[in-house]
Parts: C-alpha cells; sequence; structure tokens
C-alpha cells in the first residue's frame, strides 16, 4: 500500500509555469512506476505523462509534449510534474500515480485502469 498527495496547483496567468508534486508514504517508492493524469469538468481522465521506476524512461500525451516534463526522485519519495508555456486548455484536476513492479523493469504506462493508487488530486486553473 502506498498513500499519494498532490500539491502546487494553484491560478496561473497563460504561458506561465507550475511545478506540482505526488508525496508518497507507506510503501517503498522505488518499486512504483508513477504517473499524472487530468481531468476537466464533464470529461474523462486523460493521461499526461508516466515515467519508470528508475526515472529512465518517460512518455507524454502529444498535448503536452515539449512543455511539461516529469521526474521523480526516489530518495525523497516524490514525484513531479514541471508545467511550462501554460495554456487555459490546460485547466483540470491533476492527479498522481502509482502502480507497483517487482520485475526492475523500465515499464511506463499510460492507461489509468493500470494503476493501483491514486491521489486526491489538484486543482490548476490556466486564465486568460
Amino acid at each position: 500500500q502506498v498513500q499519494l498527495v498532490e500539491s502546487g496547483g494553484g491560478l496561473v496567468q497563460a504561458g506561465g509555469s507550475l511545478r506540482l508534486s505526488c508525496a508518497a508514504s507507506g510503501g517503498t517508492f522505488s518499486t512504483y512506476a508513477m504517473g499524472w493524469f487530468r481531468q476537466a469538468p464533464g470529461k474523462e481522465r486523460a493521461f499526461v505523462a508516466g515515467i519508470s521506476r528508475a526515472g529512465d524512461r518517460t512518455y507524454y500525451s502529444d498535448s503536452v509534449k515539449g512543455r511539461f516534463t516529469i521526474s521523480r526522485d526516489n530518495a525523497k519519495n516524490t514525484g513531479y510534474l514541471q508545467m511550462n508555456s501554460l495554456k487555459p486548455e490546460d485547466t483540470a484536476v491533476y492527479y498522481c500515480a502509482a502502480r507497483s513492479i517487482y520485475s526492475g523493469m523500465s515499464y511506463v504506462y499510460t492507461g489509468a485502469k493500470e494503476y493501483n493508487y491514486w491521489g486526491q488530486g489538484t486543482q490548476v486553473t490556466v486564465s486568460s
């Protein structure tokens, strides 16, 4: 079992930046692949970015590629999503997710159903 808590959301002007954090507890963070998803009102939860256990492999949705960067610090039990050049269409609740892996392979998961654990979400609003 692992518990995830997101933070760092808020209101930002178009073109600005935010860094989201995902603090993990109750498990060994280095044994979990990690991902970020977002959900706008009335829409389904959508994949944003994923990262493997050791952070050696990442994958991004086309809508954020080149603007967002996913990373992790296993020593601090924390994952991150750096968001630059934000657009109003990025407005959503952002969730971090984790999936336990014991093989040691550099897997990246892009489907919500592939993740075992979820945070409570943090609101990101991009204005103007």
